[in-house]
């Protein structure tokens, strides 16, 4: 929902005496303390202080993870999509609060699990220029970004630049496979990676013109990426060697309008138009030379219109998206083919959300279908999506709630591609044109226990993935292909866990923990694998004057999907940061402390074909000390609130990699 219609139906229920965190139908409005806000140096280590329910928020690496299967993470500033240029650039001295939205509306589209909404102040006069750098003190890391704004009248001018690189040595992966060629024959082989390195440059630039007034906004946004990865990996066996390479180039132009009209009513449109040119290079030279490259290009258009009436009793909101892609990826050498793609989406939806006696409500509705061209290959698959949620207080502190949705589920456009590429001298991956998208259900019951002191949080959730695409592997003539199918799939999980956080010492200790037992279902009419998992983490925050001290740490995400058991590794942190003056903050982050060659990754392949064991550590994520200097200086700032509702960046590329 839009960030102005919450302000009036939710922000009335901020009159809790001390509370900073808000519980609302659709999830929390956090208020950040004063010492949480003049510690933070960006939107990333603002967000990292919060420990967000479900996420890992990584100030050093500049990313924000979901610790789940449930789908991928927006970031919002007033309700727009916000890029890595707009967090690092955020200013803090602006913020009103986080809206974190743990079970979106219909209208945030699909694959969306959770949706984090900055609201901020919007200046109308002055200026504000900043440098927001970081660099690993124990290897090769950085990302430096430079920004600028200027406010004149009704206009605001942006530029940003932003460099990142990195050259990680010392990667380390070892693989444990048996095939299983006859019934009874078993071929079992080790690879072990003798030495690894990961190499990459990556320049952005963006240009932001907005115009707005009380009534309306209007805004243009130009950037142009370019991504560079000379050795994106190198990887040395024994007796051969692996090599891949790539150079993307990506201009996007972003038009976004939003105008208000009298009797509390508003329409929202946005227009993007991307395109994307990739140039990459790949070699696996086990059992013998196997090399190709892929020219890819890919054009995109997305709009959006959205329609909002916000009454008295409550908010109603219509709206549509349309969406049109073309991708052409021509692949050369060994992995000769010539793949063309069109796929094109339309959503209808609409939404209600208010208040009826004491009950919290959000009920919506929503049409998509979505068409699909390949060759001979075609396909169209219409949904119906309703979605709806239930909120009540049971006691002054105690509330329950229920939502239940019906979404799709759409493939990675790689997955679908008619082209076959060689993994290793056993095994090939091959796409397969006749996936098509799944229908999604979920179930989701909330028991929420709120003070300005303690906040307790316990959940049950189930997932019903049906006619879902899932891995299968096959055999012929002792080589392995693995593809993925629809028919008769059923991918499903469940899990209970609890979230808590204690203000120990308000506004300067606070402690959050959080863990939960998970149960993977996956069945096909080839295998049925089941799992049991736990996982959990805990962070504690000191705010001491001009010091900020943070401990965080993980188990990680382990799961199952398809045949494949995932370990997502642990992870710890230390942060120490430093207010110098008003606008300088120096900021040292310690991750994985007294451990020299973490964990990456870990998979487990449980196929009756293939079992196959594989990890990679990496030397320099192991004790790393990593370094940031932020610098802000602002003059003549005078701010006003301002409204966005949406914006969308493509980066799908359709391109079929081996793993």
């Amino acid at each position: 929902m839009m960030a102005f219609a919450q302000k009036e139906v939710e922000l009335q229920e901020v009159t809790v005496q001390g509370s900073k965190v808000v519980q609302r139908v659709d999830g929390q409005t956090i208020h950040p303390t004063r010492q949480q806000l003049e510690s933070s140096t960006n939107g990333y280590s603002l967000l990292s202080k919060l420990t967000l329910p479900h996420l890992r928020v990584d100030p050093v690496m500049h990313s924000v993870t979901a610790l789940s299967n449930l789908g991928s993470v927006q970031v919002r500033i007033n309700d727009i999509a916000a890029s890595k240029e707009d967090l690092l650039a955020l200013d803090i001295k602006a913020v009103q609060h986080i809206d974190y939205i743990d079970n979106p509306g219909v209208r945030y589209g699909e694959g969306v699990a959770y949706v984090i909404n900055i609201i901020v102040k919007n200046p109308v006069s002055g200026y504000n220029i900043g440098a927001d750098l970081t660099n690993t003190l124990t290897s090769v890391n950085g990302d430096e970004s430079v920004y600028g704004k200027i406010n004149y009248g009704k206009s605001e001018f942006g530029v940003n630049y932003s460099l990142g690189y990195q050259n990680f040595e010392g990667t380390e992966y070892e693989e444990k496979t048996t095939y299983e060629l006859e019934p009874g024959t078993e071929y079992n082989v080790l690879r072990q990676q003798l030495e690894g390195q990961n190499k990459s440059l990556d320049h952005k630039i963006q240009l932001t013109y907005s115009l707005s007034d009380s009534n309306y906004v209007f805004q243009s946004k130009l950037s142009a990426h370019r991504d560079i990865q000379p050795e994106r990996s190198l990887a040395k066996f024994e007796t051969y060697e692996d090599h891949s390479s790539s150079r993307t180039s990506s201009p996007v132009l972003d038009l976004y309008f939003h105008r208000d009209f009298k009797r509390h009513q508003s329409l929202t449109a946005n227009a993007v138009g991307t395109y994307i040119h990739t140039d990459s290079y790949s070699e696996h030279n086990e059992g013998g030379n196997y090399a190709y490259n892929v020219i890819g290009k890919t054009y995109s258009l997305w709009t959006e219109a959205i329609y909002e009436n916000r009454l008295k009793p409550f908010t109603i909101s219509l709206g549509t998206q349309y969406g049109q892609k073309y991708i052409d990826n021509v692949y050369f050498g060994d992995a000769n083919a010539s793949n063309s793609m069109r796929s094109s989406m339309m959503y209808f939806f609409g939404q209600l959300k208010g208040r009826l006696g004491k009950f919290g409500y959000m009920g919506g509705l929503g049409m998509s279908t979505r068409y699909y061209r390949q060759a001979n290959w075609n396909d169209r698959f219409l949904l119906f999506r309703p979605k709806m949620t239930l909120a009540y207080p049971l006691a002054k502190h105690l509330k329950v709630k229920y939502d239940f949705e019906v979404s799709q589920h759409v493939s990675q456009i790689a997955l679908v591609s008619d082209v076959c590429i060689k993994q290793n001298a056993m095994e090939t991956l091959v796409g397969n044109p006749e996936i098509m998208p799944n229908r999604v259900t979920s179930h989701d019951l909330r028991l929420t226990y709120s003070t300005p002191k303690i906040m307790s949080e316990l959940q049950g959730y189930w997932r019903l993935n049906a006619n879902c695409n899932m891995e299968k592997y096959t055999r012929q003539d002792e080589h392995f292909y693995q593809t993925q199918t629809n028919a008769g799939n059923e991918c499903s999980f469940f899990f209970i866990q609890s979230y808590n956080r204690w203000e120990v010492i308000s506004e300067h200790l606070s402690a959050t923990v959080y863990g939960g037992i998970y149960r993977f279902f996956n069945f096909t009419d080839d295998y049925r694998h089941t799992y049991t998992a736990f996982n959990g983490g805990a962070n504690i925050e000191a705010y001491l004057g001009k010091w900020t001290l943070t401990a965080y740490a993980d188990n990680g995400w382990n799961f199952m999907e398809g045949e494949h058991r995932g370990h997502q590794p642990a992870a710890w942190y230390l942060t120490a940061s430093y207010q110098m003056k008003k606008n300088i903050t120096l900021s040292l982050y310690a991750q994985h402390p007294f451990c020299s060659n973490p964990l990456r990754h870990k998979t487990e392949v449980l196929s009756r074909y293939i079992h196959k064991e594989a990890s990679q550590h990496s030397r320099d994520l192991g004790n790393m000390l990593t370094l940031n200097f932020t610098w802000r200086f602002s003059s003549g700032r005078k701010y006003r609130e301002i409204q966005r509702t949406m914006n969308h960046r493509d980066t799908e590329t359709g391109i079929l990699q081996s793993e």
